[in-house]
């Protein structure tokens, strides 16, 4: 268990929150509005109409090109052999700068060879992040770095993938986990379908740094008892924002 806990100290968990690049529709460019409403269109398979554009405030968020990174959250284990104690460190990188967000983050990609880790990351938060990062004009640091790579040499690590065992039809979202393994719930205050509103709305970064950190939590806790680490190993949970006010 011991040279697992090392092993650990190379995986960095992660979660992305993000929102809609506006507050509305009408503030988008002409350019832009007329790119939405094309994917709009793909969005809304009802036969019933809906008013051009009704659809930007609700969905946007999920798409790396109209929406924008508001919070990343990030966790990584320290193991000290000499005291044979597990710490877990967590900060987060968020603002209303989107460039200063995710050049924050970057900075800590490029100090080590990470894997990274996430729920559903291959699907969402790695490709968000990394056509985020390169629309904010800042290079892909290189474990976002896929192109022209191996299957192999790519570090990244996905719970979700890892559930499915090889069945592609099968989708667990992350709560589903963290019941299944007791895990503490992440969903307290908020959720993901309310961080848009939650931003725009009322103002509440604060809410939504605590509710990605949760997240983040809950997906390392996952991979440890996806690695059959005992639940009643337990460890430090260092917040280095706390630290950093």
């Amino acid at each position: 268990m011991k040279n697992f806990f090392e092993e650990l100290n190379d995986i960095l968990f992660l979660d992305i929150e993000t929102a809609s690049v506006e507050s509305d529709f009408e503030t988008l460019s002409e350019r832009y509005q007329e790119e939405w409403l094309k994917k709009e269109k793909l969005i809304h398979k009802s036969d019933e109409a809906i008013e051009p554009g009704s659809l930007f405030f609700e969905k946007a968020g999920i798409y790396a090109e109209f929406g924008k990174v508001l919070c990343i959250g990030v966790g990584y284990f320290v193991f000290d052999k000499d005291k044979d104690e597990l710490a877990y460190r967590t900060k987060t990188f968020a603002g209303e700068n989107e460039y200063e967000t995710l050049q924050g983050f970057t900075t800590l990609l490029e100090k080590k060879p990470w894997v990274l880790c996430a729920h559903n990351g291959k699907e969402f938060d790695f490709p968000y992040l990394s056509r985020r990062i390169l629309i904010n004009r800042i290079p892909l640091p290189e474990p976002l770095q896929m192109a022209g790579r191996k299957p192999w040499e790519i570090r990244h690590l996905d719970t979700l993938e890892l559930w499915k065992f090889g069945d592609y039809k099968h989708y667990t979202r992350l709560e589903l986990l963290a019941t299944v393994f007791d895990i503490p719930t992440s969903k307290e205050g908020i959720d993901g379908s309310q961080v848009n509103d939650v931003y725009y709305n009322q103002g509440g970064l604060a809410s939504i740094r605590d509710y990605c950190l949760r997240d983040v939590l809950v997906t390392a806790r996952i991979y440890l008892a996806f690695r059959g680490v005992p639940p009643e190993i337990e460890f430090e949970i260092i917040n280095l924002d706390l630290e950093i006010e």
